[in-house]
């Protein structure tokens, strides 16, 4: 196994380097951040002290090779808007993101996994329909529309759970205080990974239940509850961990929305700030971040299949 994971860290470095080349390569199509400075009181010669101050008055590939060397030195490099190190504002943010993150996978799974049992166990019923449609129904609205009912219902009409931040303004904050802040944005995610969850543990199951080894095990008497759950769902979970897998990318493009319309103080929010004050070396340290966490969890869902199933082995 750990052979097999030295492996695969060395063979998701070049891939690695081909995000960080791309990410650049778009990035420096969509205009130099001295545009967002030039105005009737900045002078050209301030702007172009400013550029060469911050390497922009090289050619974009040697930018890029400055970049990666001080990447290799463990420099992320400093913010053009505040001038602070990439990895601070990094390192003050991921935790809020990581948190919203983990909440709403872990909420997302408890909603899913029996739904979705049921669903398959109740097949071709009116239960298995109305399940069915909720989860279509879950997956297919956007996180932004759904956020502003949240917004309009919980905030606006009943005034239960606050709106903005990740603690009340002024408050002594505390763990019940970040809770309810994070009641609204983890229950969106959460909603979209249970919608689309939902139909691939309905589909896995219905699949190992006409299997003969659980006829088997029904034939002996063991009962609906242990042979299903005990005997079919651990089979079942494969396909569904390599769908958790695909879906970690996909929950940090949500969580850019979320965090935006919630004022999460997560990655999220300092990834729209920066895109829209073309702040590139915060956006080239999220890129970064993002493709680490993406391959990361790749590796970790095919650790996560040798657990699942003992007959896989990894050379």
């Amino acid at each position: 196994m750990i052979k097999y994971i030295i492996k695969r860290i060395f063979t998701a470095l070049p891939v690695l380097l081909g995000i960080t080349i791309i990410d650049f390569i778009i990035m420096s199509l969509a205009g130099s951040p001295l545009e967002m400075m030039a105005g009737p009181r900045v002078t050209a010669g301030a702007v172009e002290v400013k550029a060469f101050k911050l390497g922009l008055d090289q050619p974009v590939y040697q930018q890029y090779l400055n970049w990666l060397s001080q990447l290799l030195k463990g420099n992320l490099g400093y913010s053009i808007k505040n001038y602070q190190p990439v990895s601070e504002i990094i390192g003050s943010h991921i935790g809020p993101t990581f948190l919203l993150m983990g909440t709403s996978i872990i909420i997302g799974l408890i909603i899913a996994v029996p739904f979705g049992i049921y669903s398959a166990v109740h097949r071709y019923t009116k239960r298995d329909y109305a399940l069915v449609s909720l989860s279509f129904l879950g997956s297919s609205i956007p996180s932004f529309f759904l956020s502003l009912i949240f917004i309009y219902v919980f905030t606006v009409r009943l005034g239960w759970l606050p709106s903005s931040g990740m603690t009340t303004v002024g408050g002594e904050g505390g763990v019940l205080d970040i809770i309810k802040h994070m009641i609204m944005p983890s229950m969106i995610l959460a909603i979209s990974i249970a919608g689309s969850n939902i139909r691939y543990i309905r589909s896995s199951v219905l699949e190992i239940l006409q299997q003969d080894y659980l006829r088997t095990a029904k034939s002996k008497g063991i009962g609906r509850f242990l042979t299903i759950n005990k005997h079919g769902l651990r089979n079942a979970l494969i396909p569904i961990v390599t769908v958790l897998g695909m879906q970690i990318p996909m929950l940090f493009g949500g969580a850019v929305i979320i965090e935006q319309v919630f004022s999460w103080p997560g990655l999220g929010l300092i990834t729209m700030n920066a895109i829209t004050g073309r702040d590139y070396p915060v956006i080239m340290g999220v890129c970064l971040l993002t493709a680490v966490v993406v391959l990361a969890a790749n590796l970790l869902t095919d650790i996560v299949y040798a657990l699942v199933d003992p007959t896989i082995k990894y050379q």
